[in-house]
């Protein structure tokens, strides 16, 4: 089906290059009516070019030829676009799109040739599909009543609110110490993706300092490692 979509495409594209006056013999030139098709002129001569499926042409530079996101470029009255090449949890082969689950406002796909990748945004955030970006939740025309939270598979959520460290700043990827086990932690990326952290052995989490630390320092934790074997190839290296 790709194949054949491109196959259409080039023919029209053929077609229109013979229709196109190039405004100078050299440079990259936008197509009236189509955001995403462009014309290459060497000498006069035009050559259609189409953008990658998701990506819009930027006229800024006609000595440049730059395909961007359509939140970057002002498409005026270039409305059209190519057919879409969806795949799975990308209306396009490439740009952010919102998460396809409706209350999941604060998660997005960035999408690069048909592959997903999901992303969050900061605490607090949603994601706004017109400007790739995210925003306070006021400025998103978005509807979210609840938003929903990554679990891992021992029931742990990220926390709301932030977590303050040594320094005195919020953390960007703040840590929190695990219910049972001194020697395992759990990672808050932006705030918001849990993930399992453990720390070297010989060491256990300080959640005061939210670093690894020697046992005898961490209340609860000075005899955690008694009658343990240590496992050499995970001690910390000596500097």
């Amino acid at each position: 089906m790709k194949s054949l979509l491109f196959a259409v495409a080039l023919t029209l594209g053929l077609v229109t290059a013979q229709e196109f006056s190039c405004p100078e013999k050299n440079g990259y030139f936008p197509d009236s009516y189509q955001c995403d098709l462009y014309y290459k002129c060497v000498k006069g001569k035009a050559e259609a070019k189409l953008c990658p499926d998701g990506l819009v042409f930027s006229d800024e530079n006609p000595t440049k030829e730059r395909c961007d996101i359509p939140s970057n470029v002002d498409c005026g009255d270039r409305k059209e676009l190519q057919e879409p090449q969806p795949t799975k949890g990308c209306p396009r082969q490439n740009g952010y799109f919102k998460h396809p689950d409706p209350q999941a406002c604060d998660k997005f796909y960035y999408c690069s040739d048909g592959i997903p990748n999901e992303h969050p945004c900061p605490p607090g955030l949603y994601f706004d599909e017109e400007t790739s970006n995210c925003d306070w939740k006021d400025a998103v025309n978005r509807r979210c009543d609840q938003i929903t939270k990554d679990v891992l598979d021992d029931g742990f959520s990220c926390p709301e609110g932030e977590v303050m460290g040594p320094n005195g700043r919020a953390l960007p990827h703040p840590t929190y110490p695990h219910p049972e086990d001194c020697q395992k932690f759990y990672i808050c990326r932006n705030g918001v993706q849990p993930q399992k952290g453990s720390c070297p052995s010989g060491k256990v989490y300080n959640e005061d300092t939210f670093t690894c630390d020697d046992p005898e320092k961490v209340q609860g934790c000075e005899n955690y490692y008694d009658g343990q074997p240590l496992d050499k190839n995970k001690l910390p290296k000596k500097a």
